[in-house]
């Protein structure tokens, strides 16, 4: 988020200038500790599991097909593809832990494994100070995608008040969690939810914005996370961008 708590290479400077600070004895970024006997991450489906054909979902292939391809306009952005292991908030977790689902783009603790998912970008490459969307294509097997979602609604009204989001050298505060508008497509999904965070800077200062969205179609969900760098509120993430990944995935399934 917004350069200090930003999703992906975001996240990923902030968590290296942290290292740095505590090699000099600076103050201002949290324990190191991931909580509670280090606290479970947002599962990765296995290779096996993501390439075999589940009960009623897609498979990484089926998923690969719909999802934005690198390179590929999304919106006014670029879609790439991650060249890691994709947003390194999917590594980061929640206190409480029923706040999960919020921190690792819908993504539960442990319960609701998917059987596959495909990871993306979606920003303008030459703008380092631009709008940053991370997108999150999960299939689930046997309703599970069902399940994921009523963890994100639980998540949304339990944590309303904040959580503390837990990573290996550093802490996020999110002041608050609001419902946020939902894109004008949403009712062509079987569910769809939308969250507005607003979180304090490292040293409790600024506050910054961030969104999530959340679609589910049958048993796959499609997640958005946006944010800037910068304190601005964006207002929402990007509905082209959604839109675009949104009309792909469909014309995917017809």
């Amino acid at each position: 988020m917004f350069g200090v708590y930003g999703e992906g290479g975001r996240r990923g400077a902030v968590a290296a200038g942290c290292v740095v600070a505590a090699l000099v004895g600076l103050t201002g970024c949290g324990s190191g500790d991931t909580g509670k006997g280090g606290a479970v991450q947002s599962p990765a489906p296995s290779h096996a599991a993501a390439t075999a054909a589940p009960a009623d979902g897609l498979t990484e292939a089926q998923l690969t097909a719909v999802a934005f391809t690198d390179g590929e306009p999304a919106g006014a952005l670029t879609a790439s593809e991650y060249t890691l292991d994709g947003p390194l908030g999917d590594a980061y977790t929640a206190d409480p832990a029923v706040c999960q689902p919020l921190v690792s783009l819908a993504g539960d603790v442990s319960d609701h494994d998917p059987v596959a998912q495909v990871q993306r970008k979606a920003d303008k490459p030459e703008e380092m100070l631009g709008v940053t969307v991370d997108v999150t294509l999960r299939s689930y097997g046997d309703g599970e995608a069902v399940k994921v979602m009523a963890s994100l609604d639980r998540a949304g009204r339990e944590c309303a008040g904040g959580l503390t989001e837990e990573r290996a050298v550093a802490r996020a505060r999110y002041e608050k969690v609001e419902p946020a508008a939902l894109p004008a497509f949403a009712d062509e999904a079987d569910e769809a939810k939308a969250y507005r965070f607003t979180v304090l800077d490292v040293k409790g200062k600024l506050k910054l914005y961030e969104y999530l969205t959340v679609l589910r179609s049958g048993s796959t969900t499609l997640a958005f996370r946006a944010d800037i760098l910068g304190t601005e509120d964006i207002g929402g993430v990007p509905e082209d961008v959604m839109a675009a990944q949104w009309k792909k995935f469909r014309a995917g399934q017809a």
